[in-house]
């Protein structure tokens, strides 16, 4: 029997890195075809296409400079020619471009396929709040399992040991994608809530951005280890509410939860902009073209469609950190500010 067809949907700086892990592994399994296609928005850099690049040079110069990417991942411009006869499909681009690219893809999904997304961010619905996952499962009519964890791009492509987290309703998936994906030093967990998995790896991007105002404002490790431990307050409190299955304290603990919260504080791009914002007079879409090659961040843009959601349901005061965070990055309230949403935070009332 052929090997299930890989199509990787992205390739920015986590795509890449996943790619570079992705295209090692199915030419060591007979459970995966051993070509991997990677969906590439075409760019051109210094006169070449980008995907040209990629499949001679085999790196994606733009985004993971200096790592070599499998010759058996092959970089195709045209969404619609990269997903034919992918029965695994792996979301990573940034959340607010999924569902344009979903009713591209949709005509041509093979029957039976299966999806995973690595896509940290979450969506206004009608109901108040729409996880990406649901947004593909609703669009293309398959399964999809979540993948999120304390995962620094740069880092999991140096191969530096690290941990992650597969939400997967279904198990057999979730054991599919451990394979496709599991390294020596990239060790994976599949746990059944795959709500709460992404949701936390949605909501810590919000938190990482408080953790960077926190740095801008030279307020010490203390004041940040706060923004972590109520960030993640607001975080249960938050999954609780909105999600519709079960959500149990012990996912928190997961990678996804606690490790990525973290790591992202510390070391994520989250945190180094949100510093620069808070040392410069500069917006968040000029700090991320001067900073990010222009990519975009998922913690201010997912701070407004979590504000949104909070204000529908006349729950803004239960979420000072998280709607702190959304009015400095764009309506204007003063960094300095932040600290005074810690100091009156309900926990402390």
């Amino acid at each position: 029997m052929p090997g299930k067809k890989v199509c990787i949907v992205g390739s920015g700086n986590w795509g890449s890195a996943i790619a570079k892990i992705i295209g090692h592994n199915v030419k060591a399994s007979n459970r995966f075809d051993p070509m991997v296609n990677m969906w590439v928005y075409e760019e051109v850099i210094d006169g070449k296409k980008l995907t040209e690049i990629i499949n001679t040079e085999h790196e994606n110069v733009k985004y993971l400079q200096g790592h070599k990417l499998p010759k058996n991942v092959v970089a195709v411009p045209d969404i619609t020619e990269a997903v034919k006869g992918a029965a695994v499909l792996v979301f990573v681009i940034p959340h607010q471009f999924i569902r344009k690219l979903c009713d591209q893809m949709k005509p041509h999904i093979a029957e039976g396929a299966i999806g995973i997304s690595l896509i940290k961010g979450v969506d206004e619905g009608p109901e108040g709040l729409t996880l990406i996952s649901d947004i593909i499962r609703e669009k293309l009519q398959i399964e999809v399992s979540v993948l999120m964890g304390a995962n620094i791009a740069n880092e999991v492509a140096d191969e530096k040991f690290c941990e992650t987290t597969i939400g997967a309703r279904n198990r057999a998936n979730g054991q599919i994608f451990k394979e496709l994906m599991q390294t020596p030093n990239f060790r994976i967990t599949v746990v059944p809530e795959s709500d709460t998995v992404e949701l936390c790896g949605a909501l810590k991007n919000i938190v990482a951005v408080g953790a960077g105002f926190c740095d801008g404002l030279d307020c010490g490790d203390n004041t940040k280890a706060a923004v972590i431990r109520l960030g993640l307050m607001e975080m249960v409190a938050f999954a609780k509410i909105f999600c519709k299955g079960q959500v149990s304290s012990t996912t928190f603990l997961e990678s996804c939860g606690v490790a990525d919260l973290i790591t992202t504080c510390y070391g994520g791009r989250n945190r180094k902009v949100a510093e620069a914002f808070a040392r410069t007079s500069k917006s968040i879409a000029q700090l991320e073209e001067e900073m990010l090659n222009g990519q975009k961040l998922q913690g201010p843009q997912t701070s407004v469609e979590v504000y949104r959601i909070l204000k529908k349901r006349d729950m803004v005061n239960k979420f000072p950190l998280f709607t702190a965070v959304y009015q400095i990055c764009f309506e204007g309230k003063q960094v300095k500010e932040f600290i005074t949403c810690l100091q009156n935070h309900p926990e402390h009332m």
